[in-house]
């Protein structure tokens, strides 16, 4: 059995609200195990035998589509990958203790350069970018709403899927599983 971590993009926000019983419910009848939710914001912890994790993706969001009734996209990351993201500095410590938040969005693949330049061109005094893999880095000097830069921007831009998380969430995830 192989844990994974799936970061769901539109629970709970926009007037849709699920309930986390919900959520596992849908997970269980995948088949999956061990599910646990993780604060009401899309994040459920499952473990499942396959290491085909585009499929797993696709797999739950089709269950999600069916059982909520719209689209919810679906980000997995293992326990290498998060243990990654929760630890990884993209700022260096001082800018992150200075920032008024960090973000760090999943994506479903890398960016290509064609969308690492399209990034770039948000970037300000008060809001910076950090790429790696198929995570973007956001900090921010500024409240999100305050900024110019949103994930509807991002995806509308980008032409790419992404659902963002407060590091700090990301943090604790990785503290309550050993990580």
């Amino acid at each position: 059995m192989r844990r994974y971590f799936a970061f769901l993009r539109a629970i709970n926000v926009g007037g849709r609200n699920v309930t986390m019983a919900v959520l596992r419910n849908a997970f269980t009848s995948l088949g999956l195990q061990d599910i646990e939710t993780f604060i009401a914001s899309g994040n459920v912890i499952f473990a499942s035998k396959s290491d085909d994790c585009a499929a797993l993706e696709s797999t739950i969001e089709a269950g999600l589509q069916k059982t909520l009734g719209y689209e919810v996209k679906t980000f997995l990351r293992d326990d290498a990958e998060l243990e990654a993201i929760a630890h990884c500095r993209a700022f260096g410590e001082a800018d992150e203790a200075a920032a008024h938040a960090l973000y760090v969005g999943f994506l479903a693949r890398p960016l290509s350069p064609a969308g690492e330049t399209a990034l770039a061109r948000f970037k300000t005094d008060l809001d910076d970018f950090y790429v790696h893999g198929r995570e973007v880095y956001w900090k921010s000097f500024q409240r999100q709403t305050d900024s110019k830069f949103s994930n509807a921007v991002f995806e509308r831009t980008l032409k790419i899927s992404a659902t963002w998380r407060n590091v700090n969430t990301v943090q604790r995830l990785a503290t309550k599983y050993g990580l």
